[in-house]
């Protein structure tokens, strides 16, 4: 592989817990290429989730280096990683994370002028438009049901034209022909943006359609990376 887009040489994040310090990721080794899709897969608490937070440096590693655009995320602080996340990333979580006192356009519209984007409201609406919701622009997410929010996310994440998308369980809380939907959108808008994909998941189905599957067992990387493997 050459030149990866995200790299990561011996992370690990430890956290401190009642009895001291827990390990949650042990010695992870692993580069992703541009344009890849990689899916994460494993037993609940094995340390998917927290690894996707380790790229996108919503978790600080307490060990080894983490490598994304050639920028070292562990020599950032905080205010640095939200200036790369907003310029380089878009994440789309199990449970949606949309603002309630805002409309799906006003949501998806949200990263776009934080970055200073000057057809913020236009862009957004025609990302709206892409995953279907066009009619529902003006509708909070409390109006709208658990299928409908999750593509509201997606385009939030995806509007600004990321480099890395990063989903986690982005079906986990949808039903099957919500959750077919939304896997069909979130490849979708990889391809017309040419993203890398990162997502964790637990859907078989979901995993398929990975470039690449990596499962983790306690914090660790289980087995070495099949192409095309399904869990």
């Amino acid at each position: 592989m050459t030149d990866p887009i995200l790299s990561l040489k011996d992370a690990s994040l430890s956290l401190n817990g009642n009895a001291g310090p827990v390990d949650i990721l042990r010695s992870i080794s692993l580069d992703v290429a541009k344009g890849e899709t990689l899916g994460l897969i494993g037993p609940s608490g094995s340390g998917k989730s927290s690894l996707l937070m380790l790229m996108g440096g919503l978790e600080q590693a307490t060990g080894g280096s983490i490598t994304v655009l050639g920028q070292d995320l562990t020599a950032m602080d905080e205010d640095a990683l939200a200036r790369f996340r907003r310029d380089h990333m878009g994440v789309v979580f199990q449970s949606f994370h949309l603002i309630p006192t805002m409309t799906a356009l006003e949501n998806v519209a949200t990263p776009l002028e934080l970055a200073g984007v000057r057809d913020a409201f236009e862009r957004a609406a025609a990302e709206l438009e892409t995953v279907g919701l066009a009619s529902r622009a003006n509708h909070y997410p409390a109006q709208m049901s658990g299928g409908e929010q999750q593509r509201v996310a997606l385009a939030r994440a995806s509007a600004p034209r990321p480099h890395i998308l990063l989903a986690d369980e982005p079906t986990g809380n949808l039903d099957e022909t919500n959750g077919a939907a939304i896997m069909d959108l979130l490849f979708g808008l990889r391809d017309r943006h040419g993203a890398t994909l990162v997502l964790v998941t637990h859907s078989q189905e979901l995993a398929a359609r990975c470039d690449r599957v990596i499962r983790l067992r306690d914090g660790q990387i289980a087995v070495e990376p099949d192409r095309k493997a399904a869990e």
